[in-house]
């Protein structure tokens, strides 16, 4: 099954040449750099890296990064957008690295374009390092299993859930865009990482950074995303 990103990475490149939309500058790259920074880590992965934004991001703050997308024109894009840094072709499903390669491994939104989350999560965990971090963000569940009700002129009167339990490809259009988004509730994504042996370290669901603006009240009423980090326990020492 085609995800449509080979088909919207222009439109996508073009919606996000500012540098990154509002819920990203706003809600999640705050939180996403502080615990990203707080893991002091000198070899990062970049999963479904799209055209290296946070790639970039992290090697502003000094962070060497690796980054790899299925997406053609967004690894070109990335190349060209960041000269001097490390951009791949491929799939989360199939990580062409050694095992234990990264000390911190982000995914960045791409969990809901991956189709086989089972494998992604195994691979991930392959890769990462003992003691290492898997730093997740995600749409929340909730949001992609509903939709926000509203009044005759408009106005958001509640948020409607269905289907929660129910996984599904979801058609998501917008700018031009035209993609498919995984909807999974929130225990099988936590089933997959436990099942990798993986411990949760963090967990959030992030407000805007500022509280005063306007566009953030919906991100107060119902949270848009969730942040979470998982470890990988160092091994233990033999006796």
């Amino acid at each position: 099954m085609t995800n449509g990103w080979d088909k919207s990475a222009e439109a996508w490149l073009s919606a996000m040449a500012d540098g990154g939309d509002w819920a990203r500058t706003a809600v999640l790259d705050p939180i996403m750099i502080e615990r990203a920074r707080q893991s002091a880590p000198a070899q990062v992965l970049d999963v479904g890296c799209g055209e290296g934004r946070f790639c970039r991001m992290l090697s502003q703050a000094g962070v060497r990064t690796t980054g790899i997308d299925p997406t053609v024109a967004l690894i070109e894009a990335a190349r060209r957008r960041h000269d001097s840094g490390r951009y791949l072709l491929g799939s989360a499903e199939d990580l062409p690295f050694d095992d234990e390669a990264f000390d911190l491994v982000v995914s960045y939104l791409s969990l809901v374009d991956v189709g086989n989350l089972s494998l992604a999560t195994a691979e991930m965990t392959r890769v990462l390092a003992p003691g290492g971090a898997l730093l997740v963000a995600n749409l929340a569940s909730h949001n992609t299993a509903g939709h926000w009700l509203k009044d005759a002129v408009g106005q958001p009167l509640g948020y409607l859930i269905d289907h929660y339990l129910e996984e599904r490809p979801l058609r998501q259009q917008w700018d031009r865009i035209d993609i498919l988004n995984w909807h999974r509730p929130l225990s099988r994504y936590m089933h997959e990482f436990l099942s990798c042996g993986l411990r949760l370290a963090f967990f959030n669901e992030p407000r805007p950074a500022t509280s005063d603006d306007p566009t953030g009240r919906k991100f107060e009423r119902a949270p848009w995303f969730v942040v979470m980090e998982w470890r990988k326990d160092e091994r233990p020492v033999p006796t």
